[in-house]
């Protein structure tokens, strides 16, 4: 039995014709205008057009819709956003551990000179899509667009405007012993700018990768702009997958992603997701188990302010028997932001013998700062191991009281309990310079010290 793990999102035709729906409808119908690609013919061109057919019938969702309930997209519908068609010139701070096997996107264009790919392990293929052989792409053919939820309505978008993809091919058995850096870079102008980042990879049976997928500003400069991200992972027969999903986007930012993942027997994917938002941001991580005795492995932090939203939805469909899974994700709210956190798994009847758990922790930093959580569990099967639940709670007065008894002023005791809580997903990240980033990216937010 499988199961469709976005089955809200396929539009309900028996509203279409409202007229709110039409209002919605002219808004994508106007997003796709702006999508500009090339006429070409064959696969990828008919895979366009049928997103793009998709699209055509789909709507924006709003709050009425049990997915989006607690997000609200409205904002984001006020804006007209345009493709940037220019390559602009962007800096990078390259990770020393990734230093020769990285590719770089500016607004969703290629780089070749901010990349570097060298000293990879033979049957290791790392490209964008245009620069692959004619077998490579036939490889990539099996896979784009083929992954459960293809027919949402911003993954149908995404791949309406396809035009690159960043490709990571793993051949049978192949173990890369560094990880590949996969950065994106928005560089804003003087209008509102929309990016579609694509990644695909395949770990073919016994293979093993470690993958840093990062999204950041290429500039201090706050602007509106939208990066709508799709990634899919097939990970094969006792192949291994570590995989960090880094997302640092500017106060006026939209950020909607989609990560999909097929995990086949005896695999193991482990994500780490770290979320340090926009004005708006929403993940959505969907994994589908495809054989017996799987592993996953989610962990999850954002760190929010001002009057920011973060969005994250996670969908986890264990089909078959001896399957695992554990998931963690936290949430550090300051100011007025708002975070969402609605974590399902689905385990119905043949998946017997299931080892499942899931936990969301939440830290408000200010009375005035919100959470909205639902962890979620759909049992069928009669001969399982499965538990669920989330905290929410505030920095405890007694532990700012006992630091600042050792000589540390109450601004300091935030940020070291602060900090503390944010350790324990940052150092599960298997990239030690990364690591430091982060946490000092952590230290250095002053919005999460002061109520």
């Amino acid at each position: 039995m499988t199961i469709q793990v976005s089955p809200s999102s396929i539009p309900n035709s028996d509203t279409v014709m409202t007229s709110t729906l039409l209002d919605r409808d002219a808004y994508l119908t106007e997003l796709l205008s702006q999508l500009t690609v090339p006429e070409t013919e064959g696969w990828l061109q008919e895979l366009r057009q049928r997103a793009a057919n998709w699209v055509r019938h789909s709507t924006i969702p709003t709050t009425r819709e049990e997915e989006w309930r607690f997000t609200d997209l409205s904002a984001l519908r006020q804006v007209q956003f345009q493709v940037e068609t220019q390559l602009k010139q962007a800096d990078i701070s390259p990770i020393p551990e990734a230093a020769n096997s990285r590719l770089v996107f500016v607004n969703g264009v290629y780089a070749p000179e901010l990349s570097a790919v060298a000293d990879l392990p033979s049957g290791v293929v790392v490209s964008n899509l245009a620069k692959l052989s004619v077998g490579e792409q036939e490889r990539v053919r099996q896979y784009l667009a083929q992954a459960e939820g293809a027919q949402e309505v911003f993954t149908a978008l995404n791949t309406a405007g396809l035009t690159d993809v960043a490709v990571v091919l793993v051949a049978k058995n192949v173990v890369v012993e560094t990880p590949i850096h996969l950065l994106f870079i928005s560089m804003v102008g003087e209008v509102a700018t929309i990016s579609q980042p694509r990644c695909l990879v395949v770990a073919e049976g016994g293979s093993q990768v470690s993958l840093i997928e990062e999204y950041t500003n290429g500039t201090a400069k706050e602007a509106v702009y939208l990066t709508n991200a799709v990634t899919e992972i097939w990970v094969g027969e006792n192949a291994q997958v570590s995989h960090t999903r880094v997302e640092r986007k500017g106060g006026e930012a939209f950020h909607i992603g989609k990560t999909a993942i097929a995990q086949a027997r005896d695999s193991r994917y482990t994500c780490n997701a770290i979320t340090f938002g926009g004005k708006l941001s929403r993940h959505n991580l969907e994994i589908l188990q495809t054989g017996e005795q799987t592993e996953t492995i989610l962990n999850g932090l954002t760190i929010i302010a001002g009057k920011q939203v973060a969005d994250t939805h996670s969908a986890l469909a264990l089909n078959y028997p001896h399957g695992t899974s554990k998931q963690l994700h936290k949430c550090i709210v300051g100011d007025r932001a708002h975070a969402v956190f609605n974590g399902k798994v689905f385990v119905p009847k043949p998946a017997q013998l299931t080892d499942a758990a899931q936990l969301n922790r939440n830290l408000l930093l200010s009375s005035k700062a919100r959470v909205d959580t639902k962890p979620q569990l759909e049992i069928t099967a009669d001969n399982v191991k499965c538990a669920h639940g989330a905290t929410v709670s505030q920095l405890e007065d007694d532990e700012i009281f006992y630091l600042q008894s050792r000589g540390i002023d109450e601004n300091d005791a935030r940020k070291l309990l602060i900090n503390a809580f944010a350790a324990e997903i940052i150092t599960q990240i298997p990239v030690p310079s990364l690591q430091e980033n982060l946490l000092n990216t952590v230290t250095s937010l002053k919005s999460l010290t002061t109520d």
